[in-house]
């Protein structure tokens, strides 16, 4: 059960190797959670590993991270916009532009009096 494999932090043997405890803290900054069971926590954080295994294996595959044999961050925000099921990371996994390049996109906006075809991300990142 959860209670097991929440002890077994060290070692070789060890189910999951995420911390548990700052998945906790993500968990509870929730408002709806108040109590986390063991067992939900445990799974919790080995659905996370899983996944993020599933994205670096997808973005070492479909990237150009074969040729270097290294996965790059350019891979993963490309997978998150190319990619139908990892769409929802685009918000986190931008794409990297020049801060030059995104100012002189400002500066044509103000101009243009219109939002340019980035101007989704640029709103979230106000409201962060």
């Amino acid at each position: 059960g959860g209670k097991m494999a929440a002890r077994l932090s060290g070692g070789e043997n060890r189910l999951v190797s995420l911390p548990l405890s700052r998945i906790r803290v993500i968990m509870k900054s929730s408002p709806e959670v108040s109590s986390i069971n063991q067992d939900a926590l445990f799974l919790t954080a080995k659905a996370t590993e899983l996944f993020v295994q599933y994205l670096a294996t997808y973005s070492y595959k479909h990237g150009r991270g074969k040729e270097k044999n290294a996965l790059t961050y350019s891979d993963l925000s490309h997978t998150a916009e190319e990619c139908e099921t990892f769409q929802f990371l685009a918000d986190i996994l931008p794409k990297k532009i020049l801060a030059s390049k995104y100012l002189k996109m400002l500066e044509k906006e103000k101009q243009d009096g219109e939002v340019g075809e980035d101007d989704e991300e640029e709103e979230d990142e106000d409201e962060t």
